[in-house]
């Protein structure tokens, strides 16, 4: 698929349970294109645009470990800063329910082609962000539920809404529109649902993310959920975890993944990170 005003690539990508998928990336980290001013609206400058377009060791290493996971058919996975959307489509591959969300304008258009480049139906995509760039509409979430209406008085924080709110309506319609909700050309709705599992990998590459990430998971994750997390080590791990017990998420699990190599076409790339594994129950 050409994407007007970027140079991209194409590689093989093997997932060990997935097989082979055909990916196609940015071709480099030189590929910022904001003719419309859009990425800038969402808080994405020249220098963070690339974090999205290529394919990090992190993001497979979360594909690898989802595709060893067994499918349960009642289960609804949530990748959150998907980027290329790996493993969305790993899951989707293996008959998951799996709902993909980034806040880049282009990450909805690359899901879109790397799932027909594989042959599988597209996939549920959702703009989701958080973080000091997070749009009002995050926020008027947070305070009026994802339908919009007042919520009362106590229930605002996520955490005391707790096997309150567990049938909320999923993948609604935004609910405002703003600086951050995409604009003309951009088919995005905003994220809004529970999730029972939540992934996502390379996610705390910035100070405040602890706090902000994990307050995000909490909103998007129902009473009883998981949460997976893949980090390279970026040196924020432990503030999130103590950040993720505030919204009562125990660690079950801080699996060293060094011992399995990333495998692309450029040869094998040794792996340093961690996967981090919480739960909350009611």
């Amino acid at each position: 698929m050409t994407m007007p005003g970027y140079k991209t690539k194409h590689e093989h990508i093997a997932i060990a349970g997935a097989g082979k998928l055909f990916i196609q990336s940015l071709l480099d980290r030189q590929q910022y294109y904001d003719p419309t001013g859009e990425a800038l609206r969402r808080g994405i400058c020249s220098a963070s645009w690339p974090l999205f377009g290529l394919m990090w060791p992190s993001g497979v290493q979360l594909a690898t470990q989802l595709a060893q996971r067994r499918v349960c058919p009642d289960e609804r996975i949530l990748e959150i800063g998907c980027g290329l959307g790996l493993a969305s489509l790993v899951g989707q591959r293996r008959g998951a329910h799996i709902t993909a969300s980034d806040c880049h304008p282009l990450a909805e258009i690359f899901l879109d082609a790397n799932a027909k480049l594989n042959d599988l139906p597209l996939l549920t995509y959702r703009y989701g962000q958080w973080g000091d760039s997070a749009p009002s509409a995050d926020q008027y979430v947070e305070q009026h539920g994802p339908s919009g209406a007042s919520m009362p008085a106590g229930l605002i924080s996520a955490s005391s809404l707790v096997g309150s709110i567990m049938d909320v309506a999923s993948d609604a319609e935004p609910i405002v529109v703003d600086r951050a909700v995409p604009g003309a050309g951009f088919s995005e709705r905003t994220l809004s649902g529970r999730y029972d599992l939540i992934i996502g990998s390379d996610l705390l590459y910035e100070p405040d993310m602890p706090v902000t990430l994990s307050a995000f998971i909490d909103r998007h994750a129902n009473a009883d959920a998981e949460v997976w997390i893949v980090d390279p080590n970026r040196g924020h791990r432990n503030a999130f975890s103590r950040n993720m017990a505030h919204f009562g998420f125990v660690l079950e699990e801080d699996k060293r993944l060094d011992d399995q190599p990333v495998l692309t076409e450029e040869g094998t790339q040794v792996y340093k990170g961690r996967l981090l594994r919480y739960r909350r129950q009611v």
